[in-house]
């Protein structure tokens, strides 16, 4: 069996598998993005001095989420079965982050946009050539994540009391999760 890069590999998965795992966990990755910035605006409302911020944010997710959804048919991929879980999930983190005030918030933002990263160049340095295409998408959206972290930390994510606690639980939850989507 082969990487999507050609190699030998024993015991891996075929390219169609991995292109399937990539554009589930993406999908999956996206929609939570969307509902975590849909909690942070429920609690912070309209007229939040950070409001048009994360709605800046989560109107870049909404743009994602929509190239995934044509993507699940473009590659005829399945969807992950626990989009259920991660509507209420992503909710509530946004929603908790956000009750827990403005810092806190953007260090969830900056947490999981730091996995987000890592874990895009992962995927883009695994497809082969023919998929130039879909590392070009996941590129421009790697390169938007990189800016909501950006914007997390200029916004005082680190000052985050115990900065440290919320941002390594948040980051092994969403590592978590990825785990989770990638193979149901």
């Amino acid at each position: 069996m082969t990487d999507l890069k050609g190699k030998n590999v024993p015991n891996r998965l075929s390219k169609k598998e991995q292109l399937d795992r990539i554009i589930r966990v993406d999908h999956a990755g996206e929609y939570g993005a969307v509902r975590i910035y849909e909690g942070q605006l429920a609690v912070f409302g309209d007229n939040h001095p950070m409001s048009d911020t994360i709605k800046h944010m989560k109107e870049q997710e909404d743009v994602h989420l929509e190239r995934f959804n044509k993507l699940v048919r473009e590659y005829n991929a399945r969807p992950t079965v626990i989009t259920p879980i991660w509507h209420a999930a992503g909710f509530a983190l946004g929603a908790g982050t956000a009750l827990m005030g403005t810092k806190a918030a953007m260090a969830c933002t900056e947490a999981v946009e730091e996995v987000i990263d890592k874990h895009y160049a992962e995927q883009i340095e695994s497809l082969d050539d023919d998929e130039g295409a879909l590392a070009e998408t996941l590129e421009q959206f790697r390169q938007e994540e990189i800016e909501h972290r950006e914007i997390a930390i200029a916004n005082g994510a680190q000052e985050t009391p115990g900065h440290g606690l919320l941002y390594g639980a948040i980051k092994l939850g969403v590592k978590a999760v990825i785990k989770v989507a990638e193979r149901i």
